[in-house]
């Protein structure tokens, strides 16, 4: 957790306190996606509103683009400091990050698989024993499976591991201060082109998968760091953020007229991402308020959790799957909102302090001469989580989301 939760401004030359908004914006975007998986069963939903929870698949394009955003603000620097010598207390950060609460949520995926098919009720489609191992490692959606399964949500973060394992790699061969604003800017269309014409001729972004989920991942994680450098050159003028917005505007209005989804929509979200980080901490911004915040906090919890939930409600409480009441529905939502809670309380922060704890590797030279530091970092490190969106970088979300 951040220790510094001020907006953000300078010290000493250097940039501090977290980005509420997008903190925010991220619990947001996880309970747009709780919405998608319920959509189908509540009664009585006008169709305006399906057709926009009907998108709600698209707020993980957000995750990946904001990843990329917080892992480059939090690592690049120390990344290029430090060298190969960092690499491993990045990837146990990462590790802690992400699999304690993976893991959590897929034991209670076995589980319910466990009494489905003691109860004669077995789903070898969506619970598959065989590619389990799989899951455990967070390998499934690299191309070793054909399908979503167990807790189908967690595809996308098998993808982040992989935009994880590739991130140093983009530190040593890109340095996004050296280049100008054009050419980032350039980049950043180039790597939606890219996948676009990866996606083709899907028409959507939500198109199989278990194909196109690793390189949508990897273009808009990618796209995400760049956009983290542009903030940073960009971050005591304000008023670009109106020009974000108007972007984002056009690619969305591109869209409505017929633009393919996958090669809008990752622009449409970068635009807005930046804006929002532009504007993160100025008076009046209703993203800054406390209930969004925590939303933001236990965002990565409400996701891995909320499609397992679904099941087992509807398992124990539901009648007609079809036609669920408001009221029911209300009921699910108030669960998922406490489950989140409690899994950010009781698991994902004991998890990452546990795995943060873990002396796999020998601290480096400069960790050695200053117990608890790693090359590049400015605090003590210790055992904290990383679950918020800082500009200092000592923290950052798992979303993807997270």
């Amino acid at each position: 957790m951040a220790a510094d939760r001020a907006p953000p401004g300078r010290r000493g030359g250097g940039v501090t306190g977290e980005l509420r908004a997008l903190t925010s914006a991220r619990g947001i975007a996880a309970w747009w996606i709780v919405l998608y998986h319920i959509r189908g069963s509540i009664a009585g939903l006008p169709a305006g509103a399906e057709a926009v929870l009907a998108k709600g698949y698209l707020a993980v394009d957000f995750f990946f683009l904001l990843s990329g955003f917080v892992i480059w603000l939090a690592w690049g620097e120390r990344l290029r400091k430090s060298g190969p010598a960092g690499v491993p207390a990045f990837l146990k950060k990462r590790v802690a990050r992400i699999w304690p609460l993976h893991l959590f949520t897929l034991a209670g995926a076995v589980a319910l698989a466990a009494l489905l098919q003691i109860t004669r009720r077995a789903d070898p489609v969506s619970f598959p024993w065989a590619q389990l191992p799989l899951h455990v490692l967070l390998v499934q959606n690299w191309g070793f499976t054909d399908r979503l399964a167990w807790n189908d949500p967690a595809w996308s973060i098998s993808a982040e591991l992989g935009a994880y394992l590739l991130f140093p790699l983009l530190v040593l061969a890109v340095d996004w201060r050296r280049l100008p604003a054009p050419a980032v800017l350039a980049a950043v269309a180039a790597a939606f082109v890219l996948l676009a014409s990866a996606m083709a001729p899907a028409l959507t972004l939500g198109t199989d998968i278990a194909r196109f989920g690793l390189v949508r991942c990897l273009c808009e994680f990618a796209a995400g760091t760049a956009m983290c450098a542009l903030w940073l050159r960009w971050r005591e003028r304000p008023r670009v953020a109106l020009g974000c917005a108007g972007v984002a505007g056009s690619c969305a209005i591109a869209w409505a007229l017929g633009v393919p989804e996958t090669l809008a929509v990752p622009p449409t979200f970068a635009a807005l991402l930046l804006a929002l980080a532009l504007t993160s901490g100025r008076a009046g911004n209703p993203l800054e308020a406390r209930w969004l915040h925590w939303l933001g906090e236990v965002s990565y919890a409400t996701y891995l959790s909320h499609f397992l939930l679904w099941r087992g409600f509807k398992l124990v409480a539901v009648r007609d799957a079809d036609a669920v009441p408001p009221g029911m529905i209300a009921a699910f939502l108030l669960l998922v909102l406490i489950a989140s809670g409690l899994l950010y309380r009781w698991v994902e922060r004991p998890g990452q302090r546990l795995v943060n704890g873990w002396r796999l590797f020998p601290a480096p030279l400069a960790a050695t001469r200053h117990p608890g530091l790693v090359p590049g970092s400015t605090a003590p490190q210790g055992h904290r989580s990383e679950p918020k969106v800082v500009a200092q970088g000592r923290v950052d979300p798992g979303t993807r989301p997270g």
